[in-house]
Parts: structure tokens; sequence; C-alpha cells
């Protein structure tokens, strides 16, 4: 078992976690990472996402959505403009924001908008499916 180091997940509600930790994999917006004790300092911007928290042996998942992670000598923290556990998240709640999503797809009226929105409706759709599992 890895070595534990300090994650702080913290969202504009509330500090959901503030403990030792073994591993975090983090979806960042330029691809998943995995954080272990001594990783290089990097800070990223979010994808929404399942962030996956192990602590004790045991995994806790955790979907999160915007926001940026900064990993220094201190551990990691990541500050999420939504996060929620996948046990607590409501299947309803993420359905409106896939349909919401669609609806920018549809509305964008330039490629840029319209490729960021698709990004965005794909990254939840992955969320979807992740809660299926």
């Amino acid at each position: 078992m890895p070595d534990p180091f300090q994650f702080d997940l913290v969202s504009p509600e509330r500090m959901l976690m503030s403990e030792e930790v073994e591993q975090v994999v983090v979806p960042g917006s330029e691809g998943q990472f995995t954080v272990l004790i001594g990783h290089a300092p990097v800070m990223t911007t979010l994808r929404p996402g399942v962030l996956e928290v192990t602590r004790g042996g045991k995994d806790e998942r955790i979907f999160v959505r915007g926001g940026f992670a900064d990993v220094n000598a201190n551990g990691l923290t990541v500050l999420a403009e939504q996060a929620i556990p996948l046990g607590e998240l409501d299947p309803e709640h993420l359905a409106k924001q896939i349909k919401d999503a669609e609806e920018d797809v549809s509305d964008a009226d330039d490629d840029t908008k319209r490729t960021a929105a698709q990004l965005t409706l794909d990254q939840l759709r992955e969320v979807q499916a992740e809660l299926g599992r």
C-alpha cells in the first residue's frame, strides 16, 4: 500500500474531505492522472468526471464538475465548482444537465461554442455511464 499524503476536496458548499489518502485519480482537462505521494507539482483545470479516492485500502468515487487541482509538496487540493459523492448523485439531475448540454450544442452559433458544448456533453455522458456501472 502506498504511503499516504494530504488530500483536500473543497466545493463552494463545504469541505468534503481533508485527510490522508493513498492515491487520487483526477479527471484533469488534459486527461485523467493519478496522484501518489511525491507526485511532481502540477496545477490543472478539471473536466466533469469522477474523482477516485483511495484511503484505508477502500475506494470512494466523487463526481466533480469544474474547478482546479493543485498538486504540491503538501499534497493535493481540489477546488471543485461542484462535488457530489456518486452515492448521493441524483440521476434525474444529471439527466437534466445532459439535456441542457444537448440544447447548448444545438444552439451554438459557431464552431468554437459548438465544440466546447459537445465536449461538456460527452463528459456528462461519461459520468452517466460511470453511474450506471
